[in-house]
């Protein structure tokens, strides 16, 4: 789905002020929380093993409850990246420390050819 250029603008005004993870970097690290942001029938397709799920209509409402120690590192994904970005960038504004969002997401995880959780 083409993001309207307005959701693109806001991604974009984040992006900065945000850490970026590749999947590399994720996979040579072992610290991560990984958390899947998308929406349930997107979780229920396919998603990254030891992922937990929060999707980014209830993350910042949850989040505390899941994750009460604020310097926990996170690592978030979505599709491909634009709603992990933003929920990063709310969860830095939450007082989390160790915040940031994987770069290509659940699409660059798949073009990889990387296994997947299937429920």
């Amino acid at each position: 789905m083409q993001a309207s250029p307005a959701f693109a603008s806001l991604v974009e005004s984040v992006i900065p002020h945000i850490r970026l993870l590749t999947i590399e970097e994720y996979q040579q690290q072992d610290q991560w929380q990984l958390i899947d942001v998308r929406e349930d029938n997107e979780w229920l397709q396919g998603h990254l093993p030891k992922a937990k799920h929060l999707s980014r209509g209830i993350i910042e409402r949850d989040i505390e409850q899941r994750f009460p120690d604020k310097t926990v590192p996170i690592l978030l994904y979505c599709g491909a990246g634009q709603r992990a970005a933003l929920a990063a960038y709310n969860l830095q504004v939450m007082g989390y420390t160790q915040v940031a969002s994987m770069i290509g997401g659940y699409r660059a995880w798949i073009q990889h050819q990387f296994p997947i959780v299937q429920d």
